[in-house]
């Protein structure tokens, strides 16, 4: 033990990766806004400062970009082949109608609450003329949905067209399914094989994000430095309130959609919280519903009752595609950056969003800051890309620098809701020991 104290405290920088990303993160936004305040009073520096800083967040934001759609693609098509056509029987159906409509009425409360409350409104960082004409510029809906089948795969994947990939990867995932599932050894020898190609590649995907979150803390220090030098103190009071309206978001779903389904099916919601609240707290604490699995199973069966057959299905799917809080996040958040940047989303791109960002829960990684990678695909698809140096790119780097903070409750909130789901779905199928609930 001492040894391996020795060896990751001797490694290269190992003072800096060594350290919690969470509080490196943290540190990096305080100094950035001190930083940015500083330079706020004192324009003759702010401006030297922007120059000659801009390329280290320039290169966070290209880093994020670069990952969305291998991301995308290839978590899309694990996610959706992981489970065979024979598990998508009466139970998997269940499952996957209660996963996605819960998502659905997710998106649905936070445009309520961020239509209600207009979060980024009066921030005033619209600088560029083509970010003002997208509102104008965008697609109806009906052909938003129609371009959602892509006529030629590769040039989506090429362009980064985020609605065309989702469904061809979902297809393609499908299809692999089946084959999986295939009578002929062969064919399903084949198709395993590929799966666990694509599952590969997709965690190295997600190591590739690990790598480029442990630049997080000095990308987000240079671009909210940035932010705060050019914007002044005035961004601090939105930032707090998106904080609050995400968490507001939270706390309803939990209490109007969960508290319901359970009451629905004659479960007390107290006893509900009381079961799976260790499951709740590991995941606001280490902001992984993959990494919670093992306590979701766990609570699920040996506190809630529910039969192993039931949870040890449901649980990892919910863990892959069942991602309300991620969804909450994406609406306010979304809306925010449109707000500031003053372009509000219209029904269109609301519309879109909502459909985007419950199809992007699927692809979804259940670890730690995957739902900021999933951010660029929304804005990407309502129309507001974030490029460099763009006041959209601006904008979201105010979102990420609070991403971390907004990450534990939305991960708190993924797995209360993979947790409720199993429930529901136990009592449905009588898999339930009501014995734990008297």
């Amino acid at each position: 033990m001492v040894e391996q104290e020795h060896t990751k405290s001797g490694r290269f920088m190992g003072w800096y990766f060594g350290s919690n990303l969470l509080m490196r993160i943290l540190v990096g936004l305080s100094l950035g806004a001190l930083v940015g305040l500083f330079l706020a009073f004192n324009p003759g520096a702010a401006a030297p400062y922007v120059a000659y800083t801009k390329f280290f967040g320039d290169v966070f934001i290209r880093l994020l970009r670069m990952i969305v759609v291998p991301v995308i693609f290839f978590s899309l098509i694990t996610g959706a082949s992981s489970v065979t056509p024979h598990q998508l029987g009466r139970v998997g159906l269940k499952t996957m109608g209660y996963y996605l409509a819960t998502t659905a009425i997710a998106v649905f409360i936070a445009l309520i609450l961020a239509g209600i409350f207009s979060p980024g409104s009066g921030l005033g960082m619209a600088g560029d003329a083509a970010v003002q004409g997208k509102s104008a510029a965008q697609t109806p809906l009906a052909k938003v949905l129609l371009n959602i089948i892509p006529m030629n795969p590769m040039e989506s994947l090429a362009k980064g067209d985020v609605l065309p990939i989702i469904f061809f990867a979902l297809v393609f995932g499908i299809a692999l399914a089946v084959l999986r599932d295939s009578d002929n050894a062969d064919v399903a020898k084949h198709a395993d094989s590929l799966f666990h190609i694509c599952s590969t590649i997709a965690g190295a995907m997600y190591k590739v994000v690990g790598g480029i979150m442990q630049y997080a803390p000095v990308g987000v220090f240079v671009l909210i430095s940035v932010v705060f030098a050019q914007q002044g103190a005035k961004v601090i009071g939105p930032l707090v309130f998106v904080t609050l309206l995400c968490y507001i978001g939270f706390a309803a779903h939990v209490l109007l959609v969960y508290g319901g389904i359970l009451r629905i099916f004659g479960f007390s919601f107290i006893k509900f919280i009381r079961g799976a609240h260790e499951a709740s707290i590991t995941a606001f604490v280490t902001r992984s519903s993959s990494a919670t699995l093992p306590i979701s199973l766990r609570v699920s069966e040996e506190n809630l009752g529910v039969s192993r057959s039931i949870s040890s299905f449901a649980l990892p799917i919910g863990a892959t595609v069942n991602m309300d809080g991620t969804a909450i996040y994406l609406a306010v958040c979304a809306t925010f950056i449109a707000n500031a940047v003053g372009a509000p989303l219209n029904f269109e791109q609301q519309s879109t969003l909502v459909v985007v960002a419950t199809l992007a829960s699927i692809g979804t990684a259940g670890v730690p800051g995957a739902g900021a990678i999933m951010m660029l695909m929304v804005l990407e698809a309502v129309g507001l890309p974030v490029t460099t140096g763009s006041p959209v790119a601006a904008a979201y780097a105010m979102i990420l620098g609070i991403d971390a903070l907004l990450d534990m409750g939305r991960t708190c909130l993924n797995v209360t809701g993979d947790i409720a789901g199993v429930t529901v779905v136990g009592k449905s199928e009588q898999q339930v020991d009501l014995s734990k609930w008297a």
